[in-house]
C-alpha cells in the first residue's frame, strides 16, 4: 500500500522540522512547503521529502500545492504566522493586513483545499499551529492576537463542521517560546518548550480514537506561571 501522504506549510527549523521528521518516523510521505526552500535542503533530504515553494497568503498558489499532489494528504499541517510589534497608534495598516493574510487567511485558503480532498475519503487531519495571542491578547501585539484569534475561531468552526465527517481538526496553542539552538540561551533550559516534545503530542492527537476526539490542547513549559 502506499504510504499515507502529509504536507506541512510553513516549513523552517524548528517545530515544523520536528513534525517533518516525526511523521517520516511514523512512515508518512511528505510535502514540505515554504516561501524559501532553499534552506529545506538538508530537512529533504533526512525525510525523503518532496519541497514545494508557496506564498501562503495566494489562494490560487494554495490551490496549485494540493492540485499537485499525488493523492488526497491524510494530514495537513498549518505553520505560518507573522506579527507587526509596536502601539496600535503606529502600526503600518498596510503591515498588519500583511500579517493577519498570513496568519489567518492561509490557515482558511489551506483549511479549504486540504478539506476539498479529505472530505469525500472520510477521513483526514487539520492541524494548525497557534499561540496563547489567540486566546489573551498583548500589548504592541495587536497585529498577532487578531490573526491567532481569527485562526482559534477557524479551528473552532471547522472542528464542528468536519469532525461528523471524519476529518479531525486540531488548534494547538503553544504558550510559550519554543527553544531554538540559534538564539540567546534562557538561564534555564525549562524556560522553553522542546520542538520535538511539541511534535510527539501533535503525534498523540493523531493517535486519538474517534469516540473522544479533542480538537484543541494548549502545551506550556511546566515552570511557566499561568
Amino acid at each position: 500500500m502506499t504510504a499515507p501522504l502529509a504536507v506541512i506549510i510553513g516549513v523552517g527549523d524548528g517545530l515544523s522540522a520536528s513534525l517533518a521528521r516525526r511523521l517520516s518516523e511514523a512512515g508518512y510521505r511528505l510535502v514540505l512547503a515554504a516561501r524559501d526552500t532553499e534552506k529545506l535542503g538538508p530537512l529533504a533530504a533526512q525525510t525523503g521529502a518532496e519541497t514545494a515553494a508557496l506564498d501562503a497568503r495566494d489562494p490560487a498558489a494554495v490551490a496549485a500545492l494540493f492540485d499537485g499532489l499525488d493523492a488526497a494528504p491524510r494530514v495537513a499541517i498549518y505553520n505560518p504566522s507573522a506579527r507587526v510589534r509596536g502601539p496600535v497608534t503606529e502600526l503600518d495598516p498596510a503591515a498588519v493586513e500583511r500579517a493577519v493574510r498570513i496568519t489567518a487567511l492561509g490557515a482558511f485558503f489551506s483549511a479549504r483545499e486540504a478539506a476539498l480532498r479529505m472530505v469525500p475519503k472520510g477521513h483526514g487531519a487539520l492541524l494548525f499551529t497557534g499561540a496563547s495571542a489567540g486566546v489573551k491578547g498583548f500589548p504592541d501585539s495587536s497585529s498577532f492576537a487578531m490573526g491567532k484569534f481569527a485562526l482559534r475561531g477557524l479551528c473552532q468552526s471547522l472542528a464542528r463542521e468536519l469532525h461528523p465527517k471524519g476529518i479531525h481538526v486540531g488548534h494547538f496553542v503553544i504558550d510559550g517560546a519554543i527553544r531554538n539552538p540559534e538564539r540567546r540561551p534562557e538561564p534555564s533550559e525549562d524556560a522553553h518548550l522542546d520542538p520535538d516534545a511539541i511534535a510527539r503530542s501533535y503525534w498523540h492527537f493523531l493517535e486519538q480514537d474517534r469516540s473522544s476526539w479533542a480538537w484543541e490542547i494548549e502545551l506550556r513549559p511546566w515552570v511557566e506561571r499561568f
